[in-house]
């Protein structure tokens, strides 16, 4: 709680304890300077609670040392200019003995009195200002109580310049987080925050009583290190568990999309190294064509697999500029045709603004995305691949009408390795729209998946126009 300081003994204090007694002596002589001239008009009586007024308004303002000061050298001053004989430091009768005397012991005791109702005090603020603090401290969840904001805390609240929770280990004690100037060997406070941990902070000593809400920020401290732990724990714990299912998934798919066209290749090569197996020229033209057809699919597989790990590795590589939208589906198209009895229905203006984006991935999202939908659509119906501009970006929805996918496992779709539509005769890997979205949002754009008027599913890939 910034703003929020507890007392200590600064580096000022010495100089702030000679202003007071300076200001404390003006104030007596001042109050005697106006009262001697008057002296004959009032009673010492009256002169006396004067004085022991000025008494406790120092026991209030300068503490009990200055207050019992400022008594002593009042008593003088009355018996000097205002208790006959004038100008000495003897009385003329007894009464006058014991009215001194009795200044003395009730100036004492109000200045003692006042002193511990000004302690009182400020152990009621500091015990509201400590429950204040440990309260927005501990407020917050363990999760959410991060172990630096907590050393600020304390930095803040005991004035010092550095805090630090160190660790003692076999090699002894090192700092676990500093907030500040780094610790110190004789650091300014300390407190054990649990075990093989400690709490320091360097700066302007401080007042003993503060040491019990030190310990409990301390052990505060200690809860915020052991919280960021198990949350550290958790997350690897919960990668180590992602890694394990994408490894999984990962062997069963290259299993069995791996498996499939070697199988093929394998069988294509026996059939054409056997030399008692008579084909005619149109026979070995079929396996020969299966061959390659089985070798793109491995190749398909492998370029899917490398452009997965460069996104999840962050090392991909994009180089934006200008880019005609009709140029880049034309390959696309070209690289990747549609099976046998499919068709793709093509609206892309040639007039569009360019743009801007990287042609390669653009081309290799535009294929998977027209694969995808190939994929989902029945024969009989064509997939539409459709671009127009909207403001200051360009939009191009590839519709296909298969069966669609509820809206709550949409986003599943583009998680490596789903393969949602599993009622279809080519899945792949399942990478597809993994890579599609990964290469979209690395060119800045947008991929978004809706429902297609009458059934199945449109994917609209949003991309910003070229500067």
């Amino acid at each position: 709680m910034k703003g929020l300081q507890l007392s200590h003994d600064g580096g000022r204090r010495p100089g702030r304890r000679l202003a007071a007694a300076g200001a404390t002596g003006a104030g007596l002589a001042v109050l005697t300077v106006a009262l001697v001239p008057v002296r004959g008009s009032l009673s010492l009586a009256s002169i006396v609670l004067i004085y022991l007024t000025a008494v406790v308004i120092v026991a209030a303002t300068g503490g009990l040392r200055l207050a019992l000061a400022a008594a002593v050298a009042s008593d003088v001053l009355v018996n000097f200019f205002f208790v006959p004989p004038f100008h000495t430091l003897t009385a003329e009768n007894r009464d006058l003995v014991i009215t001194l005397a009795v200044y003395v012991v009730v100036a004492t005791t109000v200045s003692v009195a006042v002193d511990l109702a000004a302690r009182q005090r400020a152990a009621a603020a500091r015990s509201g200002v400590e429950a204040a603090l440990l309260a927005r401290i501990t407020e917050a969840p363990l999760e959410e109580r991060p172990l630096r904001a907590v050393l600020e805390h304390v930095r803040d609240t005991f004035g010092m310049t550095g805090a630090a929770l160190l660790e003692r280990d076999a090699g002894g004690e090192r700092p676990v987080a500093v907030v500040g100037e780094p610790p110190s060997a004789d650091p300014t406070l300390s407190a054990p925050a649990g075990e093989h941990l400690r709490l320091v902070a360097d700066g302007p000593p401080v007042f003993a009583a503060d040491q019990r809400f030190l310990t409990l920020l301390a052990t505060a401290a200690a809860r915020a290190l052991q919280a960021e732990r198990l949350a550290s724990e958790a997350a690897r714990a919960r990668e180590l568990t992602e890694i394990d299912k994408l490894r999984a998934a990962l062997l069963a798919a290259v299993g069995h999309d791996l498996r499939t066209p070697l199988a093929g290749i394998k069988a294509c090569v026996s059939s054409l190294r056997e030399t008692d197996l008579e084909l005619t020229d149109a026979q070995q033209a079929e396996l020969l064509a299966t061959v390659d057809a089985s070798a793109d699919k491995m190749s398909d597989l492998v370029e899917n697999l490398l452009a997965l790990s460069r996104l999840q590795a962050g090392a991909l590589s994009v180089h934006p500029r200008a880019t005609a939208l009709d140029e880049i589906t034309a390959a696309a198209l070209l690289h990747t045709p549609p099976p046998p009895g499919r068709a793709v229905d093509v609206d892309v203006p040639d007039d569009l603004p360019p743009a801007w984006a990287d042609p390669g991935l653009l081309e290799r999202v535009i294929a998977n995305l027209v694969a995808n939908a190939l994929d989902a659509g029945p024969p009989g119906r064509p997939v539409h691949v459709h671009a127009r501009q909207e403001a200051n970006v360009i939009l191009l929805q590839v519709t296909d009408h298969g069966p669609g996918i509820p809206a709550d496992q949409r986003e599943r779709i583009f998680a490596p390795f789903q393969r949602l539509n599993d009622h279809t005769t080519h899945h792949g890997l399942g990478l597809g729209l993994a890579i599609a979205r990964g290469f979209t949002q690395a060119m800045n754009g947008t991929l978004t998946p809706t429902d297609t008027p009458g059934g199945g599913l449109t994917m609209t890939l949003t991309l910003p126009t070229a500067p």
